[in-house]
């Protein structure tokens, strides 16, 4: 079957150690089940994979990707849950939690096996290349916002850095569920897009806000973790479920523990959760921004596009 997959590991050039091409079909495994994929969407998670974060050199080869979207067996619709071993289903009660291409062959491909608990039933409203967006950059979203944040109407919030996955779920979930969403981006033509989706307000990147949020979801790390510090209420909560330009530094400690700013990491959600994302997406209208699709033979292209960062929301491959 056709596949995108880490042969090698390049912190400064990732895609040199990515291919595409024909790798075995999934093997049987008890309580696991075979999904013929029809959409998945990438990830930073998987350029985190081909510079070697959460991968070691003896699990390679291995098929990239955390998302997916296809049919089951019996001709069911679903949704790949990605987070593999929370709770000991399909796997050995003591293996560790992990996100599914850190330990087995991932989503980009023709066909992925994973626990049959982690598949969550696909609306019949969303498309498959929608519902494939969902499982992680949507999900951290909804988790950070309304499980780990538990943020509600009229709340306000930052989102550091407009355009991505995540920013692009959270701008579009938190308008959709009444709350103020503020972002940040260098690009003036993001902060407009972002302000057409349903952002209250958008600044450049380090701009002060008119007023203190809540709450801050924080992807970016170290460019951004200074700002989040300062944006936040006494008392408020900064969300973190990555640092894409690296880990922060100074950690702003002394602000932290005198105003008493809660730090809470997030990845992704559970199973429950993403089917409530689902169902509340197929109720409301709601809907992934989905920047381009592209065929599986072409995925170094959108990886490309990824490692780039000039995408405004979610990168989608079909095989």
């Amino acid at each position: 079957m056709l596949a995108a997959y880490v042969t090698s590991f390049s912190p400064d050039s990732p895609l040199d150690g990515l291919m595409v091409g024909n790798r075995p079909e999934p093997e049987a495994r008890e309580h696991w089940t075979t999904v013929d994929v029809r959409a998945a969407s990438l990830n930073h998670h998987d350029l985190f994979s081909l510079r070697g974060v959460g991968l070691k050199e003896q699990q390679l080869p291995m098929i990239l990707g955390t998302d997916a979207a296809g049919v089951a067996p019996d001709g069911t619709e679903v949704i790949v849950h990605g987070v593999i071993g929370a709770d000991g289903h399909g796997v050995g009660p003591k293996e560790p939690r992990s996100l599914l291409s850190e330990r087995y062959p991932g989503t980009l491909a023709e066909r992925v096996s994973v626990p049959t608990a982690n598949l969550v039933p696909k609306p019949a409203e969303l498309s498959f290349a929608e519902a494939a967006c969902l499982p992680t950059a949507w999900l951290t979203a909804y988790s950070m916002l309304f499980t780990a944040g538990g943020l509600a109407p009229g709340d306000r919030v930052l989102v550091q850095g407009a355009g991505g996955g995540l920013a692009t779920a959270a701008v579009t979930l938190g308008a959709a569920a009444g709350l103020e969403v503020w972002v940040t981006s260098r690009s003036a033509e993001k902060r407009e897009r972002a302000v057409a989706l349903g952002a209250a307000g958008a600044v450049e990147a380090g701009a002060r806000l008119p007023a203190r949020v809540d709450a801050v979801l924080e992807s970016v790390g170290q460019a951004t973790w200074g700002h989040s510090i300062r944006s936040v209420r006494p008392g408020g909560t900064v969300l973190v479920c990555g640092a894409t330009s690296g880990d922060a530094s100074p950690a702003e400690l002394t602000r932290i523990f005198f105003q008493e700013i809660r730090v809470q990491g997030v990845t992704m959600g559970s199973r429950d959760d993403l089917g409530a994302l689902a169902r509340f997406c197929a109720r409301t209208g709601v809907r992934p921004v989905i920047d381009a699709e592209l065929p599986l033979a072409k995925a170094a292209d959108g990886l490309a596009l990824l490692n780039e960062g000039n995408q405004f929301g979610k990168l989608v491959v079909r095989p």
